[in-house]
């Protein structure tokens, strides 16, 4: 493995290579948000066979910016992608989480980056019919995140991420979920830079892709969900938001092993099932 580092506005990003990059093959790129390479690291054993790359965004891992308190917009991630392509030639990418919200914002503006893009459960919280609910509650995430710290937050966000079916007017009215009760923090040590709540601010969860931009793309794109994340009315967020997505793109959503996690083996505690992850990925780029 080769570890870069870039420059580019206001940042300054960190990639790894695995293997050798060569003009006669494609790399397979792994990108999340606001998880960085490390939650890749099973994923990528996966496909020895391939030269993978692994990326930190902006903000998160080894990849430092500026001001690393405020905003962070999907467009930024984007660009920061873009720089990083430049490297590497057109690419397949696999992206999971935020990272498909910026891989489709990629590929709406530079189409010729990528060959292949799987945007696996993108959170894209405005094509959803609770959008208005959901902005509201990201925005009492980012004030409690204000006022007491990661733990408190952080509780509201995952308890968001677990609902099913869509939010009503009553959610916000329910009691704050205990952090303990996620094995996080209760005391707020005073940090206010978790990449998650900067791409909060910067209106992540408002996204909606640009139809016209991807229908007109040369770029294969694959919408994935995971079986486990419920369907497009009753399921968690980011499964719902990834019919959506599909549906806009007048494209079937494709069925994962697992859920939003599902290839992950054991990294951050959590266990997937990778090996089948990893065997339906392989389907849809071959």
């Amino acid at each position: 493995m080769s570890t870069f580092t870039m420059n580019v506005p206001g940042a300054t990003l960190t990639y790894d290579v695995h293997g050798e990059l060569s003009p006669d093959a494609v790399p397979l790129v792994l990108v999340g948000s606001p998880m960085d390479a490390s939650g890749f690291t099973t994923l990528a054993s996966q496909f020895t066979d391939r030269t993978v790359v692994t990326y930190d965004p902006r903000n998160t891992g080894r990849s430092k910016r500026e001001d690393p308190t405020s905003a962070v917009t999907t467009a930024q991630h984007a660009e920061d992608l873009h720089a990083v392509l430049q490297a590497l030639g057109p690419v397949d990418m696999f992206a999971s989480s935020g990272g498909a919200v910026n891989a489709l914002a990629l590929v709406a503006k530079y189409p010729d980056d990528v060959r292949v893009l799987v945007a696996h459960e993108p959170p894209a919280g405005g094509t959803l019919p609770d959008r208005d609910t959901l902005r509201a509650v990201c925005s009492d995430i980012v004030s409690t995140y204000d006022s007491s710290g990661t733990g408190p937050a952080m509780a509201k966000f995952i308890a968001l991420v677990m609902h099913r079916g869509e939010l009503d007017s009553g959610y916000l009215q329910q009691p704050a979920p205990d952090p303990s009760a996620f094995g996080l923090p209760t005391q707020d040590d005073g940090t206010r830079t978790d990449p998650l709540i900067a791409n909060l601010r910067g209106g992540a969860v408002d996204f909606v892709p640009d139809v016209d931009a991807l229908r007109s793309a040369p770029t294969t794109i694959v919408v994935a969900v995971g079986e486990e994340s419920g369907g497009p009315s009753e399921g968690e967020m980011a499964g719902r938001a990834g019919y959506a997505v599909a549906a806009l793109l007048g494209i079937d959503a494709t069925v994962f092993p697992s859920g939003h996690s599902g290839f992950l083996g054991g990294e951050f505690g959590q266990t997937g099932k990778p090996v089948e992850f990893a065997a339906r990925l392989r389907e849809v780029l071959a």
